[in-house]
C-alpha cells in the first residue's frame, strides 16, 4: 500500500509482526466517529480501539479503549497505581506522540508511553487501532499490541 507508511507500520513490519492495513473514508467530525469507522470498515466495534492520551497525575500515559464505550478516568488512574486522571490537552498528545488528533496510534510514538490497553481487547483474535493517520486503521492480533507498548492490561470502561 504505497504512501500509507506511517511509523506504527514502519515498526510493525520491521518486527516483522503479523498485521493488515484498512483504509476508509468517514469525515472526521462525523458524530459517533468510532460507530462509523466500525461501519466503514464492516467490523463490529467492539473490536475497534481508540488511542486516547491522558494525563495521570501530571505524567502522560496511553489508554487504548473500545470506541463502543467510555474511557473510566478512574480506572485508569488505577491501573498505573495513580490518583487522578484527565485527558492531556490535544498540543501535548500530538507533541509526545508525534501524530495528529484522529490519527493517534498507540505504536511508533515519538516517545513511548507508559499505556494501558482495556482488557476487553484480548477477547478477540485481532483487534483494530489507528495505524497513524486519518483514515487508516491496523489490525493486528491483542498480544502483538500488548507486547510492542508494553501495555498494562485492566478494565477501562
Amino acid at each position: 500500500m504505497a504512501g500509507q507508511g506511517t511509523p506504527a507500520t514502519a515498526l510493525l513490519t520491521r518486527r516483522r509482526i503479523a498485521h493488515r492495513t484498512h483504509a476508509y473514508r468517514v469525515a472526521p467530525d462525523a458524530p459517533n466517529y468510532g460507530a462509523v469507522v466500525a461501519r466503514a470498515l464492516g467490523v463490529p466495534p467492539e473490536r475497534l480501539f481508540k488511542t486516547l492520551v491522558t494525563e495521570v497525575d501530571g505524567a502522560l500515559v496511553v489508554a487504548v479503549v473500545p470506541v463502543t464505550g467510555e474511557l473510566s478516568l478512574k480506572a485508569l488512574a488505577a491501573a498505573v497505581g495513580g490518583k487522578r486522571a484527565g485527558l492531556a490537552e490535544r498540543t501535548v498528545a500530538e507533541r509526545a506522540t508525534g501524530y495528529v488528533r484522529g490519527g493517534i496510534s498507540p505504536l511508533g510514538q515519538r516517545r513511548q508511553l507508559p499505556t494501558v490497553v482495556d482488557s476487553s481487547a484480548l477477547t478477540f483474535d485481532t483487534v483494530y487501532v489507528s495505524a497513524g493517520r486519518r483514515g487508516l486503521q491496523l489490525e493486528l492480533a491483542p498480544a502483538d499490541l500488548v507486547a510492542l507498548t508494553g501495555a498494562t492490561i485492566a478494565p477501562l470502561g
